[in-house]
């Protein structure tokens, strides 16, 4: 990249032009010709702008050249731009209109400059940008804002670097407010959030841009509390700001706090859009709960963005439904449909495939490659989510085999955690191992923590070893990484190994994620249970409720699964542990609240244990309950004894 510090070009002093010599390159022009000519350049200007193809931009050329409008800057810097537009590649035509010019204006410079700067490469932008300063041309807010923008789509910190060193140098820029935004963004862009801070700070003037690209930058960095500061201190809060907040907290795992904002902004008068409302419904999503599914559904038909008629609300709320436990719902917004593409099919797919429902996951996809909507990578993950949910490990591999010879899509490396997870699960963890090695990527930690499950699952302690230093290395500080290969040890009574694991934990002071489950009460209020925790205002009742249970089971010859405690405890201290698992206290909650015959739903933060799992499965056949449990991984429905995983998850 050519480098500006050497590159750029200071101005030089022009030669004096006589007045005789003036005189003589401006002609006299009578006032009402003048006029006519304005007239003319403004409409082949309009004419221009409604091209939409090379022919028609050469034919409007072909007029400005027959008008003698063939040195006109204005006409031909909106030529250029349309070019730019459709694509048309700078060299050779465009350059050579500009070439053909005596005397490029600012602006004539500046649409060449901006040509190359979208099309690339940059460095013909840069050259072009010290020719234009050898010619004592002076540039523009757009000429700078070019540049910044070229800078930002390449990631080219240093060279944008220098030329907001360069404006600052030149002066006349310090007070405007376009050039100012288009540095917040290359800043944010290329990673230097704090840069981009401190061009804000210094601006004179604001508008709505300036604070809500900080606003995203912030969220996307995950610092909501910076996002919020700036979200209230903005003087007019427009659709987008308000957009940008709802996003952020719904992506940073702030569900109620997205929902709060929107209720902000509906008080406020401010009209939602579709987008804004997709946000909403993905803050219900995680909430995971029934009422506010319903509420967001009816928030969007209230706004006239109903499922039938807007396929983005739709497959928004595929999504809400099938993560709050209600599959049937969600299917039944994707019938309702009128239009259908790739991520309804996708979303529904994937619905299908986390509730255990293999067969109507694949059968959907199969509906829809006869269909004109074409399979991308998202559907693909939730094919091959489905196959690893059923263990139908051959129908996997055939798609995992077929989705680039058939369909165009490149497995990429989310493809591969998907077959490193379905070969795990279904035992066969020596060709993970070798489709590993196969990979013609790096494996990421999706990857080997797909293994390292895999052979938590089947007790193979010696490939989980490879697998657990490997994300060691990945992910230094995510402590799930190390309770897993410490659970995988414990499996095979390697004590010595345990403790060598814990002792890391302790070093690098991780702490784990505490156990929590989750269940909706009456008026769609959330109660939360931990693991061990007795605090809950009516824990009496629930602990009362939980032995009545545990007695019934154990008549029935239910026996607690105590290699579900990783720890080198007594038999009764394991149980007693067992006992107050926070899936079983929301389920003794349940049974309390909701009515006799109704679905009990409950979420879960981790992975449900061996035993809790064959809890919930006799629960559910000795009080005709259905149990419908979403843990961190797939949703498990509990009907008459059997859950909806085959006892595969």
């Amino acid at each position: 990249m050519v480098s500006l510090a050497r590159k750029l070009i200071a101005s030089r002093n022009p030669s004096p032009i006589s007045l005789e010599s003036q005189e003589a390159l401006q002609p006299f022009i009578p006032f009402s010709r003048l006029e006519e000519t304005k007239l003319l350049e403004s409409h082949l200007v309009s004419l221009l702008d409604n091209c939409s193809s090379l022919i028609q931009i050469k034919q409007v050329h072909a007029h400005v050249i027959r008008k003698g409008l063939d040195q006109c800057c204005y006409v031909l810097a909106k030529l250029l731009r349309m070019l730019t537009k459709i694509n048309v590649p700078m060299d050779p035509y465009p350059r050579l209109v500009f070439h053909q010019v005596e005397y490029g204006n600012p602006f004539l410079w500046t649409a060449l400059i901006r040509g190359y700067s979208i099309q690339g490469p940059l460095e013909e932008a840069v050259h072009l940008y010290n020719a234009m300063r050898r010619e004592d041309i002076s540039p523009v807010s757009f000429t700078l804002t070019a540049l910044f923008k070229g800078c930002s789509d390449e990631l080219e910190l240093n060279l944008g670097r220098q030329i907001h060193c360069h404006g600052i140098k030149l002066g006349g820029f310090c007070k405007d407010m376009f050039v100012h935004n288009t540095l917040i963004d290359m800043y944010v862009k290329c990673g230097w959030l704090d840069c981009g801070r401190k061009v804000f700070d210094e601006m004179y003037e604001r508008d709505v841009i300036s604070w809500t690209s900080l606003i995203v930058a912030y969220s996307k960095a995950g610092d909501m509390a910076a996002a919020v500061e700036l979200f209230e201190r903005l003087p007019v809060k427009d659709l987008v700001a308000w957009t940008a907040m709802v996003s952020g907290c719904a992506q940073n795992g702030k569900p109620r706090e997205a929902l709060e904002f929107f209720h902000r902004m509906q008080s406020a008068g401010v009209d939602t859009d579709a987008l804004t409302l997709v946000k909403v419904i993905s803050a219900c999503a995680q909430l995971g709960a029934a009422k506010y599914a319903n509420w967001a559904r009816d928030v969007a038909e209230g706004y006239g963005f109903g499922p039938a008629n807007h396929v983005m609300v739709g497959s928004a709320l595929i999504d809400m439904y099938s993560k709050c436990g209600n599959v049937e719902e969600a299917y039944k917004v994707f019938e309702k449909m009128r239009e259908k593409n790739v991520f309804s099919y996708s979303s529904m797919i994937i619905g299908f495939a986390m509730h255990g429902c293999a067969n109507a996951a694949l059968d959907l996809f199969e509906e829809m490659v006869k269909t004109e909507v074409k399979p991308n990578k998202v559907t693909f993950i939730g094919v091959l989510m489905a196959c690893t949910h059923a263990g139908l490990v051959e129908r996997g591999r055939d798609l995992f085999d077929r989705m680039e010879k058939h369909y165009g899509v490149e497995p990429s490396i989310e493809h591969y955690a998907c077959m490193i997870d379905l070969l795990g699960r279904a035992g066969q963890l020596e060709e993970a191992v070798e489709l590993i090695k196969a990979m013609p990527m790096e494996p990421n930690s999706g990857v080997w923590g797909a293994l390292l499950g895999a052979c938590r699952i089947h007790g193979n302690p010696e490939i989980a070893e490879v697998a657990g230093h490997r994300l060691f290395e990945l992910e230094p500080d995510s402590i799930g990484n190390y309770v897993l290969l410490a659970n995988t040890y414990a499996s095979a009574g390697r004590w010595e190994d345990v403790l060598e694991v814990r002792k890391l934990i302790k070093q690098k002071l991780l702490r784990k994620d505490p156990s929590r489950s989750w269940i909706e009460g009456k008026e769609g209020v959330i109660h939360e249970f931990y693991a061990g925790d007795m605090t809950h205002p009516n824990s009496k009742e629930v602990k009362e409720a939980l032995e009545d249970l545990v007695g019934r089971l154990k008549s029935y010859g239910y026996e607690p699964n105590l290699s579900s405690v990783p720890y080198d405890l007594s038999e009764e201290h394991k149980r007693r542990i067992l006992l107050t698992h926070s899936e079983k206290l929301a389920l003794a909650y349940g049974l309390l609240i909701t009515d006799t015959g109704s679905a009990i739903r409950i979420m879960k933060n981790l992975r449900i244990c061996e035993d809790c799992h064959s809890f919930m499965c006799g629960a559910s056949q000795i009080t005709g309950r259905e149990i419908i449990v979403r843990d961190n991984k797939r949703f498990h429905h509990f009907r008459n004894g059997v859950c909806s995983c085959g006892n595969f998850w």
